[in-house]
């Protein structure tokens, strides 16, 4: 089930006779479909509206993908970054959290479904066939839910079995959902982690809009488990907020009631940080969100954050009942300088490459278990 209605789709004519777009519009035959030549001006016309995001979410858009839809993870600068590399399956998200940095990133208000899944994969491809020697980690999640839209067209059937395959290739779905029956099935011998975003109880109510509660996305998690699927968390934004610790220690309490640490290869821990255009466009459209109301100043990339002494005292409590749970999880920070590593962890990489090599490290391991 979609987290939104879908009000209408519009189909570009290129894309029209593609089996994915014949898939899409069975699984949506009670949607009104119109026919585009022109989607550029279609797109023109949907940001002279007001909130056009918001519209956008409701508004469908089917299409193909021109140019390079496997790219690396957008890093900061004078921080260290995981390597990671970002697959462009779907553009935008028909969840509306207040703090989405994709609200003031996408040149494309539209729920965007690209078709040319054969380009797709064939990109994929190529890409690891060039590099035999390291395990590379490539994802769908930035641009996206990854599995958001599962009910209108299961991507995971493509993505997993291709990623099952692959000798060198990890892939990771990253989601606010509990979306998951349509992997269940699937041979995904460990090639493939699933993922989740955390946050309190509270705070998904208040800022994370058309989203499955903490509840559901761990029983999701639970689910995926039984499987045999290596698991992921990201606690990311981490927000920092009155009662912070006993709402964010709650989280992880009630996290591995149900999940085994054995079977999570990662969490990575996150602070709030947002570019400067994006406090004026969420104000605009979550009047009431709080997000934005902490003491947050810019950084050497330009993005605010809170101060580091608040960062670090985030990242080492909430590490510390993380490892209370399970000592040897592999814990990460995102896009954090050296300095804060080592106030955190007492220990940093070396650099990204050497973050890379330690991701690689355990992804072999786990693969063996």
């Amino acid at each position: 089930m979609l987290p939104i209605q879908i009000e209408k789709i519009y189909l570009d004519e290129k894309a029209e006779k593609d089996s994915v777009s014949q898939t899409i519009l069975k699984a949506l035959s009670n949607i009104p479909v119109e026919r585009v030549q022109d989607k550029r001006a279609l797109i023109k016309q949907f940001f002279s509206m007001p909130d056009p995001i918001g519209v956008g979410k409701k508004h469908l858009l089917i299409t193909h993908f021109y140019g390079r839809r496997l790219k690396p993870c957008p890093g900061t600068s004078n921080h260290i970054c995981c390597g990671y590399y970002v697959i462009n399956a779907i553009t935008n998200c028909p969840m509306d959290c207040s703090y989405c940095v994709l609200q003031g990133y996408l040149n494309n208000p539209f729920l965007t479904l690209y078709t040319n899944w054969d380009d797709l994969l064939q990109e994929i491809e190529a890409f690891l066939s060039n590099d035999h020697q390291s395990l590379l980690r490539l994802g769908t999640g930035e641009l996206s839910d990854s599995l958001a839209l599962e009910s209108i067209f299961p991507f995971s059937q493509f993505l997993i079995p291709f990623f099952s395959e692959r000798h060198n290739g990890i892939l990771e779905l990253k989601t606010k959902s509990a979306n998951v029956n349509s992997l269940l099935h699937l041979n995904h011998r460990g090639k493939t982690v699933v993922s989740w975003s955390l946050n309190p109880s509270k705070m998904i109510e208040e800022e994370e809009m058309r989203t499955a509660p903490l509840k559901e996305r761990i029983e999701a998690a639970r689910r995926c488990q039984e499987k045999g699927y290596p698991l992921g968390f990201h606690f990311d934004p981490i927000i920092y907020h009155e009662n912070w610790e006993k709402e964010y220690q709650q989280t992880v309490n009630q996290l591995f009631k149900q999940i085994d640490p054995q079977r999570v290869v990662w969490i990575s821990l996150g602070g709030f940080r947002y570019p400067p255009k994006l406090k004026a466009i969420a104000g605009e459209r979550f009047p009431k969100t709080k997000v934005f109301l902490g003491e947050l100043f810019p950084g050497r990339d330009a993005k605010f954050r809170y101060l580091q002494e608040i960062r670090v005292e985030m990242y080492q409590k909430i590490a510390r009942w993380l490892r209370e749970m399970g000592p040897d999880l592999f814990i990460y920070l995102c896009m954090e300088s050296e300095e804060v590593w080592e106030k955190v962890f007492g220990w940093a990489p070396s650099s990204s490459r050497h973050l890379n090599q330690l991701f690689e490290e355990r992804v072999k391991e786990f693969i063996k278990k």
